[in-house]
């Protein structure tokens, strides 16, 4: 049996975008995963993944380089989930909420999906 853990609306600065002004200064960028795991055996953390673990690793991807793509952001963060943890399924979705598109805009987004081989 499995379980999908999910880290909703995790919003973490960024630099990045396709203009040199976005990546000038730092904008929100707003993250939602899911990894598919196991069921855990037993009510402990070591039998599932730790939600802080997950939130760090998302910061620390986005602040590694200035990524031009949100394809490209979503694509590293859901590597970089996969190979730490072990989930056989991943979804990252982000979004960036302050988009310039000349006419108003919530906000544009991609998602990525991983599955382990």
């Amino acid at each position: 049996m499995t379980v999908v853990v999910e880290v909703t609306g995790l919003e973490v600065p960024g630099r990045h975008g396709v203009e040199e002004e976005e990546r000038a200064r730092e904008q929100p960028f707003v993250y939602d995963v899911e990894l598919e795991l196991a069921e855990p055996t037993a009510d402990r953390i070591e039998e599932t993944v730790d939600y802080r673990e997950v939130a760090e690793l998302v910061r620390a991807i986005s602040e590694s380089r200035q990524f031009r793509l949100l394809e490209a952001i979503a694509a590293a963060v859901a590597d970089a989930l996969l190979e730490r943890f072990p989930a056989q399924r991943v979804r990252v979705r982000v979004r960036k909420p302050r988009v310039r598109l000349g006419l108003p805009v919530e906000h544009t987004a991609a998602t990525v999906e991983r599955l382990r081989p």
